[in-house]
């Protein structure tokens, strides 16, 4: 189907439309880059949620039961699985879509699973472009779902408007993952499966790192080493008065399994976001997002150029050699494929 076509399919609410149009993006087929040059005016409507911690934390039944939450609220979710790539198929290995298979039946429930692939930077810019083509679906909340807490994890959840880190007690490794620089990303923090032991202690834990990175480490640990309850989820200092403070992230527990723990993380997703359009962060944060995408278009862009649409592969090849037996170097020979791209462009 022609791009025109599915722009009009998916004003329409069109599901096979939406598929289609997902898969021509994902895949960077003909036409891509058109479609969602037609889908951007209808863009920035819908709440992205990014969702990322450790392999067996519990994300997948967590965000099973964010998305029974939100369709009783009568909001329509999408979700994009990112998932490690099948060694054989290079596709999904994980399968989200098998496993939330019931959801699946539900009209304002969408779900996809994207490969990694192997891919870091361009993975981000892709999923953030499969996440335009749901938000000018007309999706509500769109949940970003990534596996693991690595430096792709990280960019993929830059592509939301508010990150939730899921940690375990059991995994012993929770401050270790806070130091790895996803403190600095994440929005929340929930310590899911906290009916086993150890959750307390998490929570506190997490609580110290926060607090040590905002100069007041144990504003939220009682007497007798018992942390208290975090106030009402997602507060921002200085809320009360002009609602602009800077934005204190909640640490939550939950129990995803039971469904506990769901409507409270809701709630801080809410009040996040209220927080980012009260301060104007908000859109702050979504024109640096439109910037940051815009240099990575022209990046792939010029990629696309020299080594598809030139023979700066065919260079590479003619000149790999004398890089290998030292007569020249890897910055040498790239040096001149840029200028055989620039004389090139001067013809």
């Amino acid at each position: 189907m022609h791009a025109n076509g599915l722009v009009e399919g998916i004003r329409q609410r069109n599901i096979p439309s939406l598929a289609r149009a997902i898969s021509l993006v994902e895949n960077g087929r003909n036409g891509y880059e058109e479609l969602l040059s037609a889908l951007h005016p209808t863009v920035g409507r819908a709440h992205r949620i990014g969702i990322t911690g450790p392999p067996g934390a519990g994300k997948s039944t967590l965000i099973e039961r964010l998305v029974q939450a939100y369709r009783a609220a009568d909001v329509t979710v999408a979700v994009v699985a990112v998932d490690p790539t099948s060694p054989f198929t290079g596709g999904a290995l994980l399968g989200d879509r098998i496993r939330m298979d019931a959801l699946t039946l539900d009209p304002g429930v969408y779900i996809r699973s994207m490969a990694s692939r192997g891919g870091v930077g361009g993975l981000a810019t892709t999923t953030r472009e499969v996440c335009d083509v749901l938000d000018a679906f007309g999706f509500q909340r769109i949940i970003i779902e990534t596996v693991g807490v690595g430096q792709s994890e990280l960019a993929i959840a830059g592509s939301a408007d508010t990150t939730a880190l899921v940690l375990v007690p059991e995994s012993g490794d929770g401050v270790q993952v806070l130091k790895a620089g996803v403190m600095e990303i994440a929005d929340l923090y929930l310590v899911n499966k906290a009916d086993r032991p150890g959750a307390d202690r998490l929570v506190q834990e997490v609580e110290i790192m926060l607090g040590i990175r905002r100069g007041n480490a144990f504003r939220h640990v009682a007497p007798h080493h018992r942390p208290t309850a975090h106030p009402t989820p997602g507060t921002a200092k200085g809320e009360g008065e002009a609602g602009s403070g800077a934005w204190e992230p909640p640490v939550l527990s939950s129990v995803a399994v039971k469904g506990e723990g769901v409507e409270q993380l809701i709630t801080g997703f809410d009040a996040h976001y209220a927080h980012l359009e009260r301060s104007g962060q908000l859109v702050a944060m979504r024109r640096e997002r439109l910037a940051r995408h815009t240099r990575e278009v022209v990046d792939r862009a010029l990629s696309n150029l020299v080594w598809h649409d030139r023979d700066g592969e065919a260079r590479l090849a003619a000149g790999l050699d004398d890089v290998v037996q030292g007569r020249t170097s890897p910055y040498r020979l790239a040096h001149d494929i840029v200028r055989d791209l620039q004389e090139g462009s001067r013809r």
